[in-house]
């Protein structure tokens, strides 16, 4: 057994959760810009999420040339589940590159430093994950703000999940 695969299974099902919840909104409120949220709406959050993933997992990690998506691309949750398929596919393959190998220390660049970074297997994969997870709060208080209650995303149990498949 991969800790890694199996701790990300478990993050898909509450993003699971989450995208049954949003597929629940009215699309306008799924593109409202809201005040006081850093990226402005629900959807642009998610495409933040995902370009996280590509950037530190895909870009630093594998050193691939992924271009991030932009939440322009993006015109619904339909799409951004698409999106996620494919942040699974990098997710599933940085985890097999770098098996058993979670203290590995990758050196790339980062945009908004000068000199070159030095992380782990295991702190990008963190990194990644605990950000969906604060972003994923965030889009629970934006449609909270919206008027909609949203459904517990954040502890899912077997027969939560079973109920998900």
């Amino acid at each position: 057994m991969n800790l890694l695969k199996s701790q990300y299974d478990l993050i898909k099902f509450t993003r699971e959760q989450l995208f049954q919840f949003c597929e629940k909104l009215h699309h306008d409120d799924y593109v409202k810009e809201i005040e006081g949220f850093g990226w402005g709406s629900i959807r642009n959050l998610h495409a933040h999420v995902a370009e996280c993933y590509q950037s530190w997992l895909g870009n630093f990690g594998l050193k691939k040339n992924i271009t991030p998506v932009t939440p322009r691309s993006v015109s619904d949750v339909s799409d951004m589940r698409e999106i996620f398929d494919e942040i699974d596919s990098l997710v599933y393959s940085f985890i097999d590159k770098f098996e058993d190998e979670y203290e590995y220390k990758l050196t790339g660049q980062v945009p908004w430093q000068e000199d070159n970074e030095e992380l782990s297997v295991l702190w990008l994969f963190t990194h990644t994950t605990t950000h969906e997870f604060h972003h994923k709060g965030q889009i629970v208080s934006m449609a909270r703000q919206l008027g909609y209650i949203p459904s517990d995303t954040d502890l899912l149990t077997p027969t939560d999940m079973k109920n998900l498949r």
